[in-house]
């Protein structure tokens, strides 16, 4: 699942190669709007919502698209080689006189009336980067289930919307709390302090090509993709484990040493070739 800084930097490659220019060419290769055809149609611009993709085009409608874990929206210019995976993997072509989108592997893709886009994102809580960003409800949404563990209310996008496995293990390591820590057992002050923390690491990373929440030139990550590496403070190996979100399970990297609360029972190392750039 891709983070809340991957999808913006997709909106607004989306919004700058589209917004305002009339399309040439639609061709949507899904079952269920084979014959949509919005050629002429102009671009009104793509905003994203959480991890939600909404484009619009006059006439009141919006394409609403979810990259999941492979999908990807990809520009080229207009004598430009697609790049972006094999003809069979193509979903979306949106193409104007200059620039085609073409969307890869998008396993959410459907059709709504402007108008009625709350029912694909409604249910979303706040948005990391979204003009609806509200700390305080945040916090409460995280709250609200005391005794769920934080690494997967931090990825249920009901609480805030925007946090994918990565920026859930780096926020943990953060704080200095295991994600298998319930909710309601992390320190008030450290609580408190989360929604503001997970809003500036996606903010200072939305414009980056290459994610980074250590401020150091040569690491990246303090835990994400580390195991077994030492940890950065404290040297102590790094582990890792998978950890629910409610729909899979999910590569969750922790310092045993810097991070408080439960944590799985120790067994045979291993390391995970891991993404980090989703």
């Amino acid at each position: 699942m891709p983070e809340g800084d991957t999808v913006w930097q997709a909106a607004r490659r989306l919004h700058d190669a589209l917004a305002g220019q009339v399309l040439t060419r639609s061709d949507f290769r899904v079952p269920q709007y084979a014959t949509v055809d919005l050629t002429g149609r102009t671009v009104l611009g793509t905003t994203p919502r959480g991890k939600h993709l909404l484009t619009r085009f006059e006439g009141g409608l919006t394409l609403h698209t979810h990259l999941r874990m492979e999908g990807a929206w990809k520009v080229y210019g207009s004598a430009e080689r697609w790049k972006g995976g094999p003809a069979h993997q193509i979903r979306a072509i949106l193409g104007t006189a200059d620039r085609t989108a073409v969307g890869y592997r998008l396993q959410v893709l459907e059709f709504l009336r402007t108008g009625e886009e709350e029912r694909a994102v409604g249910h979303l809580g706040p948005d990391l980067l979204g003009p609806d960003w509200n700390p305080d409800r945040a916090l409460a949404n995280l709250l609200a289930d005391p005794a769920r563990a934080l690494g997967e209310a931090l990825l249920d996008q009901r609480n805030l919307a925007g946090i994918g496995n990565i920026y859930k293990s780096e926020l943990c390591f953060l704080i200095g709390a295991t994600p298998w820590l319930p909710v309601g057992a992390l320190p008030a002050d450290r609580a408190a302090k989360l929604p503001a923390l997970a809003q500036r690491l996606l903010e200072a990373n939305r414009d980056r090509p290459v994610r980074r929440t250590t401020g150091l030139r040569d690491q990246d990550l303090f835990v994400y993709g580390r195991a077994p590496r030492p940890c950065l403070r404290c040297h102590t190996p790094i582990r890792v484990a998978d950890q629910g979100d409610g729909s899979r399970e999910r590569p969750t990297y922790w310092c045993p040493a810097c991070q408080t609360g439960p944590a799985p029972a120790a067994g045979p190392s291993r390391t995970r070739r891991t993404r980090t750039t989703n």
